[in-house]
């Protein structure tokens, strides 16, 4: 009743009087983009994980999912260039053990039936890594205790370097013989560079990375643990070159190739924001990883002479990233390249590590180490393959 009372010319005049009007050239566009609410990079990557990986993994999922969200295990790469003997009394001292020679030490005390019918690859030469010289240190299963920040010995170098011991796996899969001309495609930032040179086998190897921040990082670790002696240009050789053009390089072949490629780093994209390939900037490029990583590794298999082995990893669980690129390389390789690879068998791999590692079961090609709460390494994919032609 009362509003009905009121003057409709007084309406009109406050709602005139109420108005601000703002000339155009003043005048702002709010933008959907800048009011969208931002996402973290981790949510996202976590979200894209929990629609793939579930239906990949299925019930494994869970439990990979609770590892890769707590924190990873390392362990502990021993320089064999470095005075470490009481280094390495520390360690077992602390429980630690290499899981690397218990490997072996296992495996010897197999009698010949056990050899054969648990381990049917280990008389050939795919799976001859027990006779390694690398040292890997692990504390026990269930055990999340911290190793100590290396110390440098008498002569300057670090005692040992520590990464995931997962990560230790392509190189000993690679078995680097004496002699052999070695190229690490992808090295940056060094830790399974280092780990070939601690086989001291390599006659040359050949370190490249297409990143410039990554090589110089790499030049850094290994002035940090070996001698110059070992860092002279005809023993190890360091470019930052893109590894896709190695293709073009028919000249230069070897006798292993590593081809650690770029990819999603799943447990770093989980944790951390900083350098998130999941960040909505860098859609496209995650996008065009498959086809990176099958270029790279067809460089890989290019540069490998006949007879010579190429070993293909990443860190993440995607089957898009690990056996489809694999898969496709292998045809590509054949149909445009004329080249023929053939796949190895590293089940061995399963059987000796498997103490250590929790390994998924049965992946179609290669072997893939998952995150476990009790064993908390990886995600590391490996695929070996043999240049037949």
């Amino acid at each position: 009743i009362m509003a009905a009372t009121i003057n409709p010319r007084f309406l009109v005049h406050k709602i005139r009087d109420s108005v601000c009007f703002i000339q155009r050239r003043n005048r702002v566009k709010t933008k959907w983009a800048g009011s969208r609410p931002k996402v973290a990079a981790t949510d996202l990557a976590l979200h894209h994980f929990d629609a793939t990986y579930s239906l990949q993994l299925g019930d494994l999922w869970p439990s990979v999912r609770i590892g890769m969200l707590s924190e990873k295990k390392y362990g502990a790469l021993m320089n064999n260039f470095a005075s470490n003997s009481d280094i390495i009394s520390s360690l077992h001292s602390q429980g630690c053990r290499d899981f690397i020679s218990e490997a072996a030490c296992s495996t010897e005390k197999a009698t010949p039936a056990e050899r054969s019918s648990q381990l049917p690859e280990l008389h050939s030469h795919t799976a001859a890594p027990i006779g390694s010289s690398i040292q890997c240190f692990v504390f026990p299963r269930g055990d999340i205790s911290r190793f100590k920040p290396a110390r440098p010995d008498s002569d300057g170098l670090l005692s040992y370097y520590l990464l995931d011991a997962a990560s230790v796996l392509p190189v000993l899969a690679l078995d680097v013989q004496p002699g052999d001309t070695v190229l690490d495609l992808c090295a940056g930032p060094g830790g399974k560079t280092l780990a070939l040179l601690q086989t001291q086998a390599a006659r040359f190897l050949w370190a490249n990375d297409l990143s410039g921040s990554r090589t110089t990082r790499l030049r850094r670790t290994l002035q940090s643990y070996l001698p110059k002696d070992l860092l002279t240009e005809d023993r190890v050789h360091i470019t930052s070159l893109d590894g896709r053009q190695w293709r073009n390089k028919d000249e230069l072949m070897f006798d292993k190739v590593l081809v650690d490629v770029p990819c999603t780093t799943d447990r770093h994209s989980l944790m951390e924001e900083d350098n998130n390939i999941f960040k909505r900037s860098r859609t496209k490029e995650r996008q065009k990883l498959p086809l990176l990583q099958m270029e790279l590794l067809l460089a890989g298999i290019q540069a490998t002479r006949p007879g010579g082995d190429v070993l293909y990893s990443t860190c993440s669980l995607s089957q898009l990233q690990n056996q489809c690129v694999v898969e496709q390389a292998i045809s590509v390789a054949q149909q445009e390249m004329n080249i023929t690879v053939q796949v190895r068998n590293l089940s061995s791999f399963v059987h000796m590590f498997s103490d250590t590692f929790h390994f998924a079961p049965q992946p179609a090609v290669g072997e893939l180490v998952l995150p476990h709460l009790c064993a908390n390494f990886g995600p590391i994919y490996m695929c070996k393959l043999q240049r037949i032609r």
